[in-house]
């Protein structure tokens, strides 16, 4: 059985299969400070209700020090691709040194505008976000600014806080700092879907998801 292994192993690295989903199955992706929102919203629980497949091209928004990114690059797997996006370089650097260790070559790091993702690629089938659009200065702008990075059929996927939740984290922020944080803002169906018919999407689907919406967008079809 111990050669038989050997063999296997090594039919999958040459195979390609060892690059990124030999490192998600022998050690723990999770870090420790990261363990408190994983349960809020499991990574592969959130993966499983929006599709993620293996060989998917997906470009995270806002993918800070990578807590999903590496979720998604082990679900895409070697034939997949993980484009994480965020305006804070220091970020991307730690996302690059994490998937290093753990050995993701499915993963490259772009560094964007608060208007503009500016993902390097035009075939992405979804776009994931997870708590960023309550935080965004110009969240129209930057979601009018992702229909050209979508492939036909495409998604976007974002993962928001209840209003309740984020009205509550204003008013902290307010009080402690004596003015209202740029940007934030309660993240409803409602209002989400103000924001997609102002910039060519359409909400298709919500999810409630503990003290969390999960939203589902598509680019809206043409008349």
């Amino acid at each position: 059985m111990r050669a038989n292994g050997k063999w296997i192993l090594g039919f999958l690295l040459l195979a390609g299969f060892g690059a990124a989903l030999f490192p998600a199955a022998q050690a723990d992706l999770e870090e420790s400070w990261e363990k408190s929102l994983n349960r809020r919203h499991p990574p592969d629980q959130v993966m499983d209700t929006v599709g993620i497949k293996a060989g998917m091209i997906i470009g995270e928004i806002g993918a800070g020090r990578g807590r999903f990114t590496v979720h998604l690059a082990g679900r895409v797997g070697p034939a997949g691709k993980i484009y994480a996006n965020d305006i804070d370089q220091r970020g991307l650097d730690y996302i690059n040194e994490r998937c290093r260790k753990f050995g993701f070559g499915n993963v490259e790091t772009v560094l964007g505008k608060i208007d503009d993702p500016a993902f390097p690629a035009k075939n992405l089938d979804m776009i994931f976000m997870v708590w960023v659009y309550h935080m965004l200065e110009k969240p129209v702008d930057l979601l009018r600014s992702m229909a050209p990075y979508l492939k036909p059929g495409a998604t976007i996927v974002m993962v928001e806080p209840i209003p309740a939740e984020t009205e509550e984290e204003i008013k902290d922020e307010t009080k402690h700092s004596g003015k209202v944080p740029v940007g934030m803002h309660a993240v409803t169906g409602d209002n989400l879907k103000i924001d997609a018919e102002a910039t060519g999407f359409e909400l298709v689907r919500t999810v409630p998801f503990s003290r969390d919406n999960l939203f589902i967008l598509k680019v809206k079809p043409a008349k």
